[in-house]
């Protein structure tokens, strides 16, 4: 995960660059000022708490910050990571963010620090006074404020470059410009943590089906090998007219090309939160390449779902298809789709015996209605999920 602390005094433009880095990196927004902002617009116990001490530009108790954070942080894999702003601000808060996140089996990966002179940051919070109204950037309450942030907030600093994790970014300049930077120095320090499904499955169990809707459900990109050969194959190119007589016997195509069309994937995509590979690995060798191909990443499977349906019921889904316009070539013989199920047994067992051996193996009902077997494969990802951050 990618977790981020954007730290500075006020007026520092925290705000502003916090919009641009949430949509780059698609991070959930946790900002402190604006959840209480938001408590006591609702009239809430705990905004009724935290008002008076806001007005005065005090900082509000950790209990009632741990509280409304609590509330808000529900992450899943819609999301890369957590921007916070404005939290921690103190040393017992850099304490408190450790825990939430360690429960979350993750660790913050840097705090940005926006550097800012006193006088500048004054005019720009008089200025901001005058355009939003705000109550709480009067000449007083702002000088109290960066008192608050000399005495209470700076020894943070210290708190993380202790742990080599403080970064200070010139505030003075363009939007732009301050981005770029910010981008750059969490460019450099970002390790990728994806998420990475195997779907595996008899030819007919519906692998492609709801592999697409857990990847789009958990902004997943969705490998199928066999869907990019077709696409080789439409086109007539090189690795199209190689797979074809395989794809035709409905056979595995020579690993060699897998991987081209696979690694083409992944670099088209470089900032996916993880990938799901439908129907790959078939073979044991497969499994040892698609290790390969995500060691490259820094990354390895995450879990592997196998789609357990039996012989007669593949058949039949098989034959079905084969009466639609989303039929295979090898779906109207039964000679060929009995190869296929005895293909898929012999070659793939010991890929399933693999992620076994791994801890990441969940078996799920591939038998019922698309939705049924949506909610098993569902919670499966979220126990899959759990184990992975602890």
């Amino acid at each position: 995960m990618l977790n981020i602390a954007l730290f500075g005094p006020p007026g520092a433009g925290k705000g502003t660059q916090s919009k641009l880095l949430l949509e780059k990196y698609n991070l959930t927004y946790i900002s402190t000022g604006d959840m209480l902002r938001e408590e006591i617009a609702n009239q809430t116990d705990l905004g009724s708490e935290a008002k008076s001490i806001i007005e005065k530009g005090g900082l509000v108790p950790d209990e009632i910050i741990v509280q409304i954070i609590e509330k808000k942080v529900t992450m899943n894999l819609t999301s890369r990571g957590i921007l916070f702003d404005g939290f921690p601000r103190t040393v017992v808060q850099a304490y408190i963010l450790e825990g939430l996140l360690l429960k979350m089996n993750t660790k913050l990966t840097c705090m940005l620090s926006l550097e800012v002179p006193h006088d500048e940051l004054v005019g720009r919070l008089l200025e901001r006074a005058v355009l939003s109204g705000r109550s709480d950037d009067t000449i007083d309450v702002i000088k109290y404020r960066m008192q608050e942030y000399e005495d209470k907030t700076k020894p943070v600093i210290n708190f993380y470059q202790e742990k080599g994790k403080y970064f200070p970014i010139n505030g003075v300049g363009s939007v732009d410009d301050i981005f770029k930077m910010l981008c750059e120095t969490i460019d450099n320090n970002y390790k990728q943590d994806y998420f990475n499904v195997v779907l595996l499955g008899k030819p007919g169990s519906g692998k492609g089906t709801q592999g697409e809707i857990l990847a789009s459900k958990h902004n997943l990109v969705y490998i199928s090998t066999g869907k990019l050969l077709r696409k080789e194959i439409a086109a007539d190119t090189e690795i199209g007219r190689i797979a074809k007589p395989f794809m035709d016997r409905g056979e595995i195509v020579p690993d060699e090309l897998a991987i081209r069309v696979i690694e083409h994937k992944i670099e088209r995509n470089p900032n996916a939160a993880g990938f799901v590979f439908k129907g790959f690995p078939r073979t044991i060798v497969q499994a040892y390449i698609l290790d390969g191909l995500l060691r490259r990443l820094n990354s390895r499977v995450s879990c592997m779902l196998n789609l357990k349906l039996s012989t007669l019921e593949a058949i039949r889904r098989l034959n079905d298809r084969s009466k639609t316009d989303r039929k295979r070539l090898y779906d109207t013989s039964t000679e060929m789709i009995l190869h296929r199920l005895e293909e898929y047994e012999k070659k793939t067992r010991p890929v399933i015996d693999n992620y076994k051996k791994q801890s990441v193996f969940y078996e799920i009902d591939g038998a019922g209605s698309e939705d049924a077997v949506n909610k098993r494969l569902e919670a499966a990802m979220q126990t899959a999920i759990k184990q992975l951050r602890g």
